[in-house]
This record gives C-alpha cells, structure tokens and sequence, in this order.
C-alpha cells in the first residue's frame, strides 16, 4: 500500500513542477515518442533513498507537458517497475488525470478500457485505469464489473462478488442460493467467503472455505528440536541436513526431549490453521519441521501464502525460498506471499515452524496456515492448471 506521506509529498512536487511549465522548453513533436518512453522508464525504474530524484522531477515534466498522451505509456510503466517506481508513475498518472478533468478535457476512455480490460497487463495499473475512468464515466462499473468474476485482478472480483452478493439480497431462496454459489465460485477476499459460506451453509448447502482457499491441511511433522536461546533457527537440525543432501528422509531423531519420529498432522479448520501447541503440544523454546507434497500436472508459476505468528522458513523442492525470524508478530490469512515455480508431478513443501520461550500470554500461539494460490489469490488445488495474469497483487511480504 502506497506511503500517505510519501503520496503528499508527490502530489506536492507535482504542482511545483507543473507551475514550472510555464517556462519549460515543449517537447518537440519528432522527439514527442521517445521523450515520453525515456521518461515513464527514469520513473519506473526510481529507487528508495531519493536516488535519481532531479532526473525524475524532469521526466514528470515532459510527462505533463504530453497531458493525456502519457497516461497509457505510464500504465504500460507498471510492467517491471521498482515499489518506489510504482509510487512515481501512480502519481503522475492521477495528476495528469486531475489535471485533464480540470481542463474541462476528457480522459481517453477507449483506450483506457481496452487497457482496464486486457488481463496481461498489472493488475495495479488497470485497477488504476478503472478508478480514474469511473470519476468520468459513472456507468463502467455497471457495464465492466459483471464481467470479471474471474479477473486476473482481486478487486476486480471483490467488486463482481459485491454486485452477486447485492442481487442476492433482494432474490428468492431459490435465486439466492445461485447468487451466492457464483458469487462463491470467485471471491478471494477472506471476508466476503466467510459470509457466502454463512449464507450457503444456512440454506444446508455444502461449502469447504479450505478447498476453496487451496490450504495444505495433510502434513507429516516431526520434533520438538531445541530453539532455547532462538539459536535453532540458523542451526541445521538432521531432517533439514537431508532436506539440503537430497535425500530420504529419516524414520527416527534425535529431538530436544528424546527420540522424535514423523506423525501426521491433519488440519480440520475451515482456514487451514495447523495448531502445534493445540493438536500435539506447546514446546516452549523449540521448533518442528513439517512436509506435504503438492502434485502439479505442468509446471506452473504459483503462489504459496503463509500466515504464522512464529519464526518460519519455507523450502519448495529443495530450495530455499522465504524465511522470516520474529516471533509473535500479529498475523492474518496470507501475511506473507511467496510466489514459487512448481514442477510437474510431486512438490515437496517443507516450512521450519520455530517457538521461543517466552511466558505471557499472548506468546503461547504455535501455528501457521498454508495455501497455494493464483496471482489474484484464488487458489489451486493438487491437480490443477491454472492460467493467470503473472503480475501479482500488491501485498505484504
């Protein structure tokens, strides 16, 4: 989510430099096409830190010199950009637009759908298409929404599912329980799910929210081994030896209290939670390693959300994709978003689940939920192929 200061600030600049204009040199119209392309990559490519700030400041100048002509090449911007490049072209897109509307002028709604309606572009920048079209144009929720039950882009569907979830209010029982079911079939916002499911469960219709997530709920566990002190997070305990060796893992460990051996651990919770402390036992101070394999029938770019209060590291095939030591932190259903490259067949998913010793209460939390998942959240179950937009909703990692 875009900084709100650092938003002020931009929008602050903006109005400087477009006072400026009245003393810029105009771009010539032979250079017009370059100038702009030069301008929306110094934006795109923008770091944290200030770097490269003069050279920004001039390309959104020639960007609000060429008005509207600039807001598709800084949509088309988004593809590649750095977060702070985001911020920059976001920016100078809503200005220039702010600027246009000022003008008594008209934003260039054909071309902007078209954009808004092309699913292989970011999902950020036609989202930010939409927004800016619908101050001009009150009828493209009504004329695009309904469409997009399925988008590439999850506001996109949070919007489709709302319209659903109103047309289901005013229905017959019958007539609802169609709504809510299609409604249903593409939400990925935890709250609407949560309230479809109430909806159809009440009309004695059967609905897994975990399925429809796409949570790992079967893993083999094993542990507890020693994190006293938090030193067993870098240290290679035997399981993650064989993890890193290639090989079978073992029948039996040595654990912090004694011989350990692997167990299944199914989850029964509509969100997956797999509950150490609540299904086998709290050990203060340790931490566990849990396995699941996940089959695929092609290889596919995925997603893989964790949420956890505890230290975690997370291996898919081997490799070492996400790790994160802090422990306690609050946590929430896809706190952290990792997108994964799965093969064809069996995936092996290993996560490293770490507990410290602390005492109060709100320390005692020994849990995580997984799920596999699309670019716009909707998830995967083993089995499936899913063709998406591979430019992933901005989110906290």
């Amino acid at each position: 989510m875009m900084n709100k200061r650092f938003d002020r600030r931009r929008q602050q600049v903006f109005a400087a430099l477009l006072f400026s204009l009245l003393v810029a040199v105009p771009v010539q119209a032979r250079d017009f096409r370059d100038a702009v392309d030069d301008a929306v990559r110094s934006l795109a490519t923008a770091r944290a830190g200030g770097k490269g700030s003069r050279e920004n400041q001039q390309a959104v100048i020639t960007l609000a010199t060429a008005g509207e002509k600039s807001l598709l090449p800084l949509l088309n911007g988004f593809e590649n950009a750095t977060p702070e490049g985001v911020n920059w072209l976001r920016n100078t897109f809503e200005q220039i637009a702010d600027q246009v509307r000022g003008s008594q002028k008209q934003l260039p709604a054909a071309e902007l759908e078209d954009f808004i309606l092309n699913v292989n572009h970011s999902s950020q920048a036609r989202r930010l298409a939409y927004e800016s079209l619908l101050l001009q144009d009150p009828g493209l929720r009504k004329r695009l929404i309904p469409a997009m039950l399925m988008d590439a882009g999850s506001e996109f569907r949070r919007d489709a599912v709302s319209m659903l979830l109103e047309q289901a209010e005013d229905a017959s029982a019958d007539a609802a329980v169609s709504l809510y079911r299609r409604a249903f079939s593409g939400a990925v916002h935890e709250d609407q799910v949560s309230k479809i499911a109430e909806r159809l469960r009440a009309a004695g219709e059967d609905v897994s929210i975990s399925q429809h997530f796409g949570f790992v709920t079967t893993w083999n566990v094993v542990g507890p081994f020693d994190n006293r002190e938090e030193k067993g997070f870098a240290q290679v305990f035997a399981p993650e030896e064989e993890l890193q060796n290639s090989a079978e893992f073992g029948m039996e460990y040595t654990g912090m209290n004694g011989p350990v051996k692997w167990q299944v651990l199914q989850s029964e919770d509509d969100y997956g939670i797999v509950d150490i402390a609540g299904q086998l036992e709290n050990y203060k101070g340790s931490l566990m390693y849990l396995t699941s394999s996940w089959d695929s029938p092609v290889g596919q770019s995925l997603q893989v959300r964790l949420g956890t209060p505890n230290a975690w590291k997370l291996w898919v095939n081997g490799k070492l994709v996400f790790e994160r030591e802090e422990y306690h932190r609050s946590t929430r259903m896809d706190q952290y978003i990792v997108p994964v490259e799965l093969n064809a067949g069996p995936n092996l998913l290993v996560v490293k689940l770490c507990q410290n010793e602390q005492t109060q209460d709100w320390a005692q939390k020994y849990q995580f939920q997984l799920r596999i998942s699309d670019a716009a959240g909707a998830g995967v179950l083993p089995g499936q192929a899913v063709a998406q937009n591979v430019y992933a909703e901005e989110d906290s990692r």
